[in-house]
């Protein structure tokens, strides 16, 4: 371990008290398995829900796994033991339910699957212009 000055020892604590004191941490946790929602009840009286499916790590997963939820450490996180599966609760919070990298494809799948008049009316313009142009060939 590091030799840690005492300066930066205070510094360290004090961020560990700042944290404690301003990041959302969970008291409980449950998952609904009429909404598919994990139920997540917060130190500070609030409440929080997200669906499972929105989850890069849960979906997929059985209810009587994600029924098997967990609160470990001081609140900031949720652990799954049958999944392996441990999320930061201030993230979750956040909206972060995945990697970066999956967060990105994840939001671009669901907005290529949108539909509205605008994307229909595109749709049809480019269709009568013969549609996407071809692939040059590589020689």
């Amino acid at each position: 371990m590091a030799n840690l000055t005492d300066a930066q020892f205070e510094a360290a604590e004090a961020r560990g008290r700042t944290i404690l004191e301003t990041e959302p941490r969970a008291r409980s946790a449950r998952y609904d398995r009429k909404s598919g929602r994990v139920v997540i009840d917060l130190v500070n009286g609030c409440t929080y829900a997200f669906p499972t499916q929105l989850v890069q790590d849960l979906q997929g997963a059985s209810n009587d796994d994600l029924a098997n939820v967990e609160v470990e450490g001081l609140g900031f996180d949720l652990h799954w033991p049958a999944l392996d599966v441990d999320l930061y609760a201030p993230a979750l919070i956040a909206g972060i339910f995945g990697t970066r990298d999956w967060m990105t494809k994840e939001l671009a799948r669901r907005a290529g699957q949108a539909k509205s008049p605008a994307k229909a009316a595109a749709a049809r313009a480019n269709g009568s212009k013969g549609g996407r142009p071809r692939k040059a060939a590589k020689v």
